[in-house]
């Protein structure tokens, strides 16, 4: 009887782990799933850097659509101009929920969220990338100065396989709502995928000025504006005298 109570037991809980093992979205399986992992690393240096993304996976014969849903801290902004142009040249689209002030400090900005659509890497099936500069504001100078830490938390990920007539939620994931493309605003329905991989921070350093140097600075840009000033004055005066001087008057006659 022992031995025919653990038989039942062990029956009723195959079902439930082969129903796990079997979900499958758009063709998508619960395995399959499992594999995505995202990464973002930064490139160059002070205030002018680079954020790499990307989203790896088993390679899988659907083509997917990939957004992340960035939200970008006050210490740094996206510049909407330079967005547009790159849009331009070199196909990247990224998306700004709201206008950026592009010369505002830090104490005076907002947070703000990046709609970043990711491109298949060419020569990798299973990876998808984007490539999105960003920039760092200026902070409230301290007493000391030093460097301010800003963090960039992970994106959210939502992901589309295009060949899926409709999504259907499965655990964890859920279906929420985002535009369809950086053209097309409508809202369209993608999966967000949970419980992804290793989630990360990306910090950078960005300078701060040192307050109690404020009279040295301002002296040093004064004296200088000055010395350039008398300089540029001294060069017009030479060769304005100098081409005066050796010019003749012309002969003007009367009829």
């Amino acid at each position: 009887m022992l031995v025919l109570y653990f038989a039942l037991v062990l029956f009723s809980l195959c079902p439930c782990d082969a129903s796990q093992e079997a979900v499958d979205i758009c063709g998508l399986s619960y395995t399959w799933f499992n594999s995505v992992d995202i990464s973002a690393t930064v490139s160059k240096k002070g205030f002018h850097r680079e954020l790499l993304y990307k989203v790896r996976h088993v390679p899988t014969p659907h083509f997917l659509k990939a957004l992340l849903i960035q939200r970008m801290p006050k210490g740094v902004y996206m510049d909407q101009y330079e967005l547009a142009s790159m849009r331009e040249d070199t196909g990247l689209q990224v998306f700004l929920d709201s206008s950026v002030h592009l010369e505002d400090p830090s104490y005076m900005s907002t947070c703000f969220t990046a709609l970043i659509y990711l491109s298949p890497a060419n020569g990798h099936p299973g990876l998808l990338e984007a490539v999105v500069p960003f920039h760092g504001r200026y902070h409230r100078p301290s007493d000391s100065g030093g460097w301010e830490i800003v963090t960039i938390k992970q994106p959210k990920l939502l992901l589309f396989p295009e060949s899926c007539e409709k999504l259907t939620p499965s655990e964890p994931h859920h279906i929420v709502k985002a535009p369809c493309t950086v053209h097309n605003q409508s809202l369209c329905s993608w999966l967000e995928i949970k419980g992804l991989q290793d989630p990360y921070l990306v910090t950078l350093q960005i300078p701060v000025g040192n307050f109690s140097l404020t009279l040295l600075v301002c002296a040093g840009t004064m004296l200088t504006s000055l010395l350039c000033c008398a300089l540029l004055f001294r060069i017009i005066w030479t060769h304005g005298i100098t081409r005066n001087s050796g010019r003749q008057p012309k002969n003007v006659r009367f009829s």
